[in-house]
């Protein structure tokens, strides 16, 4: 296996950077994992004598983003080439509701989840710093501080999840799972009604400027394809619960992202674009109870790391100028979800 997905992985790598494709890479990489895992798995389960066993769910979701953001910012693209230049911070703390199908079957499960914000959501404080002194780059001329809302927003996940432990003789109550799947997140959010402080040279008090109204719109996506291991443990009947396990992830996903920054909404357009590539590193942990035989209530708690660089594209006055100097891409996502999942 590891000599098909590492090379299709650089391939990836290669065709992201070049053209920003999204998903023709993704399902040869996942397609690749299935027939690398898949075969071996049916052998040694068929020599185990499992049982075609296949359970369908659906389960409901409700789920809230705490300290979170999703931020970018860009270097001066000519002398002295200060980075950053500018740096914008948007708050995402939000209200998340949706779904997921999974089918479990003896060798394998697969599901997908959606889920959308909560109608339109006040998210934070957005931030917008800019170091616009050519003489003392790293002075701070301007800050900018606004509310921001949180329009309809989405979340989509697909996953194949192979179990091992039964393979690797693990006790029963244990799960030992490889994972792979993919994201993608599309996050809308305007900034309104804030102050801009200049700060027109060092040692003089800033300038306040009032901003009522709409200020930027902004949306940005991320595109994940993401490899992990899933770890749990069941500790069967307890306090009167028909079961009740812990399960764990842990998952790198190699990260595409792209934004569309509407600026200066009052003013002419400014439009700048952000296409980047890098890492996301994500973590989940979850207590789930067994109230009956086919439902389950569960409490997760998960934490999303994205750090990206790429180009910065500048589209004003009738011109376009593109540059990569300082330009970077990352976003913070601290999550508690709330589960309740049916099996037919």
């Amino acid at each position: 296996m590891h000599f098909l997905a590492l090379p299709v992985m650089d391939l990836c790598r290669a065709r992201l950077d070049r053209d920003h494709g999204r998903g023709r890479c993704g399902v040869t990489v996942l397609s690749l994992l299935i027939i690398g895992f898949l075969p071996p798995l049916v052998l040694a389960a068929a020599s185990e004598g499992y049982p075609p066993a296949s359970v369908w769910s659906l389960e409901a979701k409700l789920k809230g983003l705490f300290s979170s953001h999703t931020s970018y910012e860009f270097g001066n693209p000519v002398t002295p080439y200060q980075s950053p230049l500018s740096r914008l911070e948007f708050p995402i703390n939000s209200v998340w509701g949706g779904l997921e199908g999974r089918g479990d079957f003896s060798l394998f499960s697969a599901g997908v989840e959606f889920l959308t914000s909560v109608a339109d959501q006040e998210s934070g404080n957005f931030r917008d710093r800019d170091w616009n002194d050519n003489e003392v780059p790293q002075r701070l001329t301007n800050y900018g501080e606004t509310d921001t809302r949180l329009l309809p927003s989405y979340q989509l996940r697909a996953d194949i999840v192979m179990p091992v432990a039964a393979l690797l003789r693990l006790p029963d109550r244990f799960d030992l799972s490889p994972v792979a799947g993919f994201r993608w997140q599309q996050l809308n959010l305007t900034p309104h009604d804030g102050t801009q402080f200049d700060y027109p040279s060092a040692g003089d008090p800033p300038e306040a400027i009032r901003l009522p109204g709409d200020a930027i719109r902004f949306q940005q996506n991320w595109y994940q394809y993401f490899l992990g291991l899933k770890i749990g443990y069941d500790f069967g009947s307890l306090a009167g619960l028909s079961r009740l396990r812990l399960q764990s992830q842990l998952d790198w996903g190699y990260t595409y992202g792209e934004n569309v920054d509407n600026h200066l909404l009052r003013e002419a357009k400014r439009i700048t674009t952000d296409a980047t590539t890098g890492d996301a590193w994500h973590a989940s942990l979850a207590v789930v109870a067994g109230i009956t035989r086919s439902l389950e209530l569960g409490l997760e708690a998960d934490y999303l790391q994205i750090s990206t660089t790429g180009t910065h594209t500048l589209k004003t006055m009738g011109q376009e100028v593109s540059w990569k100097n300082g330009v970077r891409a990352w976003s913070q996502q601290v999550g508690l979800l709330a589960r309740l999942r049916y099996s037919f």
